[in-house]
């Protein structure tokens, strides 16, 4: 697997790394952020119109892996008149983490990580948003059930140890399971861990839980390694495909780089239907080349995750995602969150007139 907080310089005019030879990710996001400081551009008040031009020398850092696969492998990036610094870091903690070290402009994450970084005190917009086609059918994870652990349905759910990380979305989707089948956390044993590389796969392995819910990237490994000792996995039976593009209020509020995005969301958009039309080349391209899967394993991910779509007007996603942030007050005691309020709504025409072609 790549190492978090590393860079690759790919760009229209290709320039050096900006960290090499740095042996952690927090060494390497403090090298970056030193290294990669831009000089700021004019302030842009949240309620301007973001500039169509792109300021000579403005420089966007995105830590988002697949996007940029995506574009490389379809030759889209050869359509993005921006430069761009690509950051190889991805997943909820460590993209907040690159944003406080002022590492990157914007990252690729979940529902739920947008949520915790304004609830701990990081201020931020979303800018762009994904969901799946078939999201029941197709669903981001599925919850692991341990060999002897007696769980057959979701409804034999009540008793269990269920492993849960309150600030990623796979804590959000344990919630919303025992919501569905009606069930209260006091009803299970949630044991609190960071869901990081295979830490729920080995949690589930060793038995130190029932039930943990598995990126799709990981449920084939999981059964390959203890379905002979009876291990299986569930379908969650809610949805857990909301995606975004996030990024720190600071960086919508410089002009300079609030007009790069503008570019860079109309190519993301692009290149999430790229994904969904090119599946078997992003398998390869992604999944066997950037992350180290066999071919067989990758085609496995893409079919488990289906096609995705590009909402062009934002209101059901943002609804859908205003219900995940009340459910988290509920059930984890956050703050009342208006969620409409961290969406930055000048993006969403831009990219309606990616995904439709127009201008």
């Amino acid at each position: 697997m790549p190492t978090p907080g590393t860079i690759h310089a790919h760009t229209r005019r290709r320039r050096p790394s900006l960290v090499a030879g740095v042996a952690t990710a927090l060494l390497s996001l403090l090298g970056l952020a030193a290294c990669g400081a831009e000089e700021k551009g004019a302030h842009l008040a949240l309620t301007a119109a973001v500039p169509d031009e792109v300021p000579a020398g403005t420089v966007l850092r995105v830590g988002d892996p697949a996007t940029q696969t995506a574009l490389e492998e379809s030759g889209l990036i050869d359509e993005l008149d921006v430069e761009v610094e690509w950051a190889n870091i991805s997943g909820g903690p460590k993209t907040l983490e690159a944003f406080r070290a002022d590492a990157i402009d914007v990252g690729a994450v979940a529902d739920i990580p947008p949520l915790f970084a304004k609830w701990t005190g990081t201020d931020i917009r979303i800018v762009a948003a994904r969901e799946t086609v078939d999201p029941l059918n197709h669903p981001t994870y599925e919850l692991g059930v341990a060999p002897g652990a007696g769980v057959e349905s979701l409804e034999d759910l009540e008793g269990k140890k269920i492993a849960y990380s309150p600030g990623q979305a796979q804590g959000a989707l344990v919630l919303r399971v025992l919501k569905q089948v009606g069930l209260e956390q006091d009803d299970v044993e949630l044991v609190e861990m960071t869901s990081v590389d295979d830490a729920y796969v080995n949690a589930l392995g060793s038995k130190q839980v029932d039930v943990a819910p598995l990126g799709q990237t990981l449920v084939k490994t999981y059964r390959a390694k203890y379905e002979q000792d009876g291990a299986t996995t569930l379908q969650p039976g809610v949805r857990d495909d909301s995606w975004t593009l996030y990024a720190p209020t600071e960086t919508l509020e410089d002009a300079s780089i609030a007009a790069a995005l503008k570019e860079y969301v109309a190519a993301w958009a692009k290149a999430q239907q790229w994904i969904s039309e090119h599946p078997d080349e992003f398998a390869q391209a992604f999944y066997v080349d950037h992350e180290g899967l066999s071919p067989e394993d990758a085609k496995f991910v893409v079919d488990a995750l289906g096609t995705f779509e590009v909402p062009t007007s934002w209101d059901e996603f943002i609804a859908r995602h205003q219900e995940t942030a009340d459910l988290l007050e509920k059930e984890q005691g956050q703050e009342p969150l208006d969620v409409e309020a961290l969406y930055d709504r000048r993006y969403e025409k831009v990219i309606a007139n990616a995904v439709e072609g127009t201008s």
